[in-house]
């Protein structure tokens, strides 16, 4: 992106990046308002704010308003400029102006926002609103020029932590408890909208068009006369990426690698081959089936983040390794990165790591700092890479197939030592009472999967609910447990049971035979999709093999975990109709080695899309 934002033909928001989770997808969302927004550190000097139009103070998952005085630049508080503060930047908001900040009053997940009074902040919006919370801090006191815009429900009435929204129209300084920047704040983006251009005042003029041209400069300057070589999964990112590069350079100047690490879905690399010459990319297009190179190199491992890294590292080894045997050791590495792939790998100075992916393991980031790396796309989200991928000219189709992490079913297939865990006795004593009162059973799982909770990574138990509720109150039940009970970071449905199964725990490693079991379900779930016209309204649809003994013949536990996303950094779980339930319940037990059949339906936060 372009610096010069004081020099430029656009109006421009600076968003201060506390290392919130949600950092970026706040600029994104400016940008979806065709105005430019620009990410700087809370430590840059003030000059560096100058030209802008509005800042934006982020979330943070590493500073606390509560029992410090957080280090960043307070300068900003002078600027003759609007302010709007986000979860962390709400709260050191309200502290600044003489507010009181406490830990406690913890919500994540939906909340009701209750509007006090009409205001052009929530020009638009009903007086009840659907937002999202991730926090353990909260504001409990006002300073003299603030006053309560909203409140949400936990705070209804006197209660210490009513201050959902606030602000101070004399001095142009605004707070929000939740975050209006991700997708399940139902109108945040109004929000946002209402923010930047009725209190900022800025003009919306910024377009992809505009992006496009900029990365093309930018990827020609940062190349000079090199060349690029790109790993190409076949992903949306990458071949959106490999289209760009296209445009960018000349055909000699750019090699494509399309690696076979033995984690692919069924058939995947003959499709993705496919794929990539339909686009015209076959020219310098070269396949690797490494299938034993990443076998070999998982080995044992059972932890998550250690085997993203050894994924990650084995596809940096594969990719020098055909670099030389192609006479393209001096070329530059050429990768589709994303940004939430980078906050959630603690990319960023303050970002907390939820999980490493393999574009941003050391030996990547090594690269990076030397220079070596090139990444048109790391700033974007998802969507906005789609978005650009139609605006570059490529089928709706390649664009919007479900993502598919670069781990492949490494991720989705999930490890254990086999021992037992004593701490399952504890949180199922707190579990049960909770899900009785829904008049369902709670089984707490011997396994761990990754979470996030208020912008930090948690490795917590799953629990498996039993008994036939409506999707509504079982989302409802799951919502409870994950609230009071500490431990927990998921929540998974027994599909067609009603009695609660034992899940013992099992010895399960990397190997070929549970790839293929895994294999078959995924390729099943995605057909069964497909054939009842669903695939396309559900944003991503992860298939886990989770590594505990249902049966007497060591069979396995498969979970779907199908939600609605738009950028990942948020989602929610979709509801399946009761005929597709129990097609997918038939066609998936009917796989050997699968004895159960799961449905995931944890939102993110507390849980992340994937498993691991």
């Amino acid at each position: 992106m372009i610096q010069d934002h004081t020099h430029g033909r656009f109006d421009a928001i600076a968003v201060v990046d506390f290392g919130g989770q949600y950092a970026h997808l706040i600029a994104t969302k400016v940008r979806r308002q065709h105005v430019r927004a620009d990410i700087l550190q809370p430590e840059d000097p003030i000059e560096r704010f100058a030209g802008y139009k509005g800042v934006i103070l982020s979330g943070s998952p590493a500073l606390s308003s509560h029992d410090e005085d957080s280090a960043y630049q307070k300068g900003i508080y002078a600027l003759d400029v609007p302010i709007l503060g986000l979860c962390f930047g709400h709260q050191e908001m309200a502290k600044h102006y003489g507010g009181e900040v406490i830990h406690g009053g913890r919500e994540w997940g939906h909340a009701n926002l209750h509007i006090m009074r009409e205001h052009p902040l929530f020009e638009g919006l009903d007086e009840v609103e659907q937002v999202w919370m991730s926090h353990f801090d909260s504001v409990s006191a006002l300073g003299p020029d603030f006053e309560e815009l909203a409140y949400s429900e936990l705070g209804e009435g006197e209660g210490e932590h009513r201050y959902a929204a606030i602000g101070s129209d004399k001095l142009k300084r605004y707070g929000f408890q939740f975050h209006a920047e991700v997708d399940d704040t139902r109108h945040g983006e109004q929000m946002l909208r209402n923010y930047v251009i009725n209190i900022c005042g800025c003009e919306p003029s910024w377009t992809m068009e505009r992006f496009v041209e900029e990365q093309l400069v930018a990827i020609r300057e940062q190349v000079g006369e090199r060349s690029v070589f790109l790993l190409a999964s076949g992903g949306v990112d990458s071949t959106v990426a490999a289209k760009l590069f296209a445009q960018a350079l000349p055909p000699d100047r750019l090699m494509l690698l399309h690696v076979d690490n033995g984690l692919m879905r069924k058939n995947e690399s003959e499709k993705v081959l496919a794929l990539l010459r339909a686009q015209g990319l076959g020219e310098n297009l070269h396949f690797i089936d490494a299938t034993d190179d990443f076998l070999n190199a998982l080995g044992d491992e059972v932890e998550p983040e250690a085997k993203r890294k050894s994924i990650g590292e084995t596809f940096i080894a594969v990719f020098d390794q055909e670099a030389r045997r192609l006479g393209a050791e001096n070329h530059l590495l050429g990768q589709g990165t994303i940004y939430p792939d980078t906050i959630e790998s603690g990319g960023t100075k303050r970002a907390h790591t939820i999980k490493t992916h393999h574009n941003r393991i050391p030996l990547v980031e090594e690269m990076i700092a030397a220079g070596r790396v090139v990444e048109p796309l790391a700033e974007l989200y998802k969507v906005e890479v789609r978005e650009l991928g139609e605006t570059l000219g490529l089928p709706r189709t390649g664009l919007w197939r479900h993502p598919f992490p670069g781990p492949g079913l490494g991720v989705r297939l999930l490890c254990s030592e086999g021992k037992e865990a004593p701490d399952v006795d504890a949180i199922q004593t707190q579990a049960a009472p909770i899900a009785l009162k829904h008049n369902l059973t709670a089984t707490v799982m011997p396994v761990r999967s990754v979470g996030v909770k208020a912008d930090v990574r948690s490795y917590e138990r799953p629990v498996m609910l039993s008994g036939a509720l409506p999707f509504k109150e079982l989302l409802e039940a799951s919502g409870e447990l994950l609230k009071q009970v500490e431990g927990l970071n998921r929540c998974v449905w027994n599909v067609g049971s009603k009695e609660a199964p034992t899940l013992r725990p099992k010895r399960a490693t990397m190997t070929r035979e549970r790839l293929n079991i895994l294999r078959e379900a995924d390729a099943a779930v995605m057909h069964t999709l497909r054939m009842n016209d669903l695939y396309d309204s559900i944003w991503q649809c992860p298939i886990v093999l989770v590594p505990v003994a249902v049966d007497a013949q060591e069979q396995e536990l498969c979970v779907v975990r199908p939600v609605l996303s738009e950028r990942a950094m948020t989602a929610v779980a979709a509801e399946l109709p009761e005929t597709v339930l129990m097609e997918l319940r038939e066609t998936v037990l009917a796989i050997k080695g699968i004895g159960a059949l799961g449905l995931d339906l944890t939102s993110k936060p507390p849980g992340t899309i994937e498993w691991e």
